[in-house]
């Protein structure tokens, strides 16, 4: 585990093109950002988030700090946000980092959970959960202790049957040379996961025959995206994969099944040649639920390669496969505190900034909380704002969001299309996961 304690001070870096827009607020009724703060996180997460860890929580004796968190939340609207505590946690750079974040909102606006950027907010939850619980104390009973734990692993035996199709899938495209082909459908698997029509998928076909059918999964797949950079990725692909291979990163979003379907595609990326390496950039501590940290990575690799192969074959061969990745370094995880913080990626932290820029040719960023940092949870115009200009004009190399939408934030996005899923879901097209995008952005620097 190489898990970064970042310097506390940042350089200036490079922005994205456009003028940047206000961040969304959770003030407004009806809007997902004011239904989370003002009702979701408590009222729902952390309303279960007690019920799974009842007794835990009595045991470690932290029921009165969790329940102080949930009043404030209880009283969004007028409950101004205040500081962490600073003997909460001997991290005291990490410390520091949240102050720099919160003090514009706490010291000069003296903001509620609702008048803050929801961005801020939202991953603010998840911290002072962590200090309720005693996470970060080695003197306390909570200490690493995840409160998450049980729905992850639930998420993870659930996954099982449904990725055993997709592994039986998956496993033949590397054993092609089309690398268009097996990374558009790759991607397409890493972007919808199970959503994804499998029951045309050929099998002892001809080579015609293999090509009609994957284009028509292709096609099927391809109906909710309002924006396609796959065929701009495949192209950057075939280059990396000309040169012997590039180095690739996997921003990570959830645990469960999109979890397996990450690993797939990471799986796919070496086992075709267009990666040397893959490098797992994961959560430093438990957040926004089902969020994977290294530990739930190495656990679900650990579990498909102890299945039963006569019931799962193609499951224990990929966990098998996964575990040789991981042991010969292949694949490697890293944790770091950036990625469990509200920051807009252009205020990337200096370390990995700099690691990405010399050392990753690619990164793909996965989910929508990371989608969302992307274009630092602002106002940006859906169709008229490309994500070249707002996200590839500042991050340190090149990217590929896979994202479906959970939130309502984003950019680049056709307008025909934008219009055709406001007719198909008025109220839900940009927070239920139906629709979704691949976008491209070449990065600032060239090397």
């Amino acid at each position: 585990m190489t898990t970064t304690t970042n310097k506390n001070k940042s350089r200036p870096k490079p922005k994205p093109a456009l003028p940047i827009p206000s961040p969304l607020l959770s003030l407004t009724p009806g809007t997902w950002a004011y239904d989370t703060m003002s009702r979701r996180v408590n009222e729902e997460i952390l309303q279960r988030t007690w019920e799974e860890n009842e007794t835990e929580f009595t045991e470690m004796k932290v029921t009165g700090a969790f329940e102080a968190l949930r009043k404030d939340l209880s009283n969004a609207g007028t409950t101004q946000l205040t500081f962490l505590d600073e003997s909460s946690s001997p991290d005291a750079v990490e410390l520091a980092q949240w102050r720099d974040i919160l003090s514009p909102f706490i010291i000069s606006n003296k903001d509620t959970w609702l008048s803050a950027p929801w961005c801020v907010t939202e991953f603010y939850v998840y911290r002072r959960l962590m200090q309720a619980i005693g996470y970060f104390d080695p003197s306390s009973k909570g200490y690493q202790y995840d409160p998450f734990a049980k729905e992850k692993l639930r998420g993870l035996h659930s996954s099982v049957a449904s990725a055993e199709g997709v592994l039986d899938k998956i496993t033949s495209l590397s054993q092609t040379s089309d690398v268009a082909t097996g990374l558009a459908i790759a991607s397409a698997f890493c972007l919808w996961g199970n959503k994804m029509d499998l029951s045309i998928w050929p099998t002892n076909s001809s080579a015609e025959d293999l090509k009609l059918a994957f284009d028509q999964i292709l096609s099927n797949s391809k109906d909710n995206l309002l924006h396609d950079d796959t065929a701009t990725l495949i192209a950057y692909c075939q280059e990396l994969h000309g040169k012997g291979g590039g180095n690739i990163d996997i921003i990570v979003d959830n645990a469960g099944f999109e979890l397996v379907v990450d690993l797939c595609m990471a799986d796919y990326l070496v086992a075709s040649g267009v990666a040397k390496s893959v490098t797992f950039q994961l959560k430093a501590h438990p957040t926004f639920v089902s969020d994977a940290l290294e530990h739930d990575l190495k656990n679900t690799v650990e579990y498909f390669a102890s299945l039963d192969a006569g019931e799962y074959p193609h499951g224990r061969a990929a966990g098998e496969r996964w575990l040789k990745y991981l042991n010969n370094q292949d694949w490697v995880c890293h944790e770091d505190n950036f990625w469990v913080q509200p920051l807009p990626m252009w205020q990337m932290h200096d370390d990995i900034f700099d690691d990405l820029n010399t050392r990753c040719d690619l990164a793909f960023v996965k989910g929508d909380a990371n989608y969302r940092r992307l274009l630092g949870d602002c106002e940006w115009d859906y169709s008229a704002a490309s994500f070249d200009d707002v996200v590839g004009a500042y991050f340190p190399c090149a990217v590929c969001a896979l994202r479906t939408l959970k939130a309502e934030v984003g950019c680049g996005m056709e307008a025909k299309q934008v219009e055709r899923a406001k007719e198909l879901d008025p109220k839900g097209w940009m927070v239920t996961g139906r629709f979704g995008v691949v976008h491209f952005g070449k990065g600032c620097g060239e090397r």
